[in-house]
């Protein structure tokens, strides 16, 4: 794995001290956090990500925590100030074009959401992954 060519979008919640992104950040990996990415869209944030990936494989990894509990509460750390799903939506759709080689998403917990939205979220969050694969239309 490249590390100049891992992002971590929407990263937030309780640190344990003051360093707590140090080390990905000493890697190489480029850290968005959440509260960065409050009140705005993410179209120009992908772009960025688009140009700076450069061709090669990837692998898209969503973890619906990354949304605030408003819209995926159904997750086993929840925590509030996270994502939009209009957010969420962003982040795929702006790697179309990118070679994704794979994907997937974690953290859904149906059992810690009745309602069934977060699961819903998930569902729909995978139908995006998968319309934004190389070839597909």
């Amino acid at each position: 794995m490249d590390p100049k060519r891992v992002w971590q979008i929407g990263l937030r919640g309780t640190g344990y001290g003051p360093d707590d992104l140090g080390w990905p950040r000493e890697q190489g990996f480029t850290i968005v956090t959440a509260d960065e990415c409050w009140h705005r869209s993410l179209s120009p944030l992908m772009a960025e990500v688009r140009e700076r990936i450069g061709p090669g494989p990837v692998y898209l990894s969503f973890d619906i925590d990354g949304l605030g509990p408003a819209y995926a509460p159904g997750t086993g750390t929840p925590e509030t100030g996270g994502l939009t799903t209009a957010q969420g939506l962003e982040i795929i759709r702006g790697c179309r074009g990118l070679d994704i080689v794979g994907g997937d998403l974690v953290e859904v917990s149906p059992p810690y959401d009745t309602s069934g939205n977060t699961a819903l979220t998930g569902a729909n969050l995978l139908y995006e992954m998968l319309c934004v694969l190389p070839g597909v239309r």
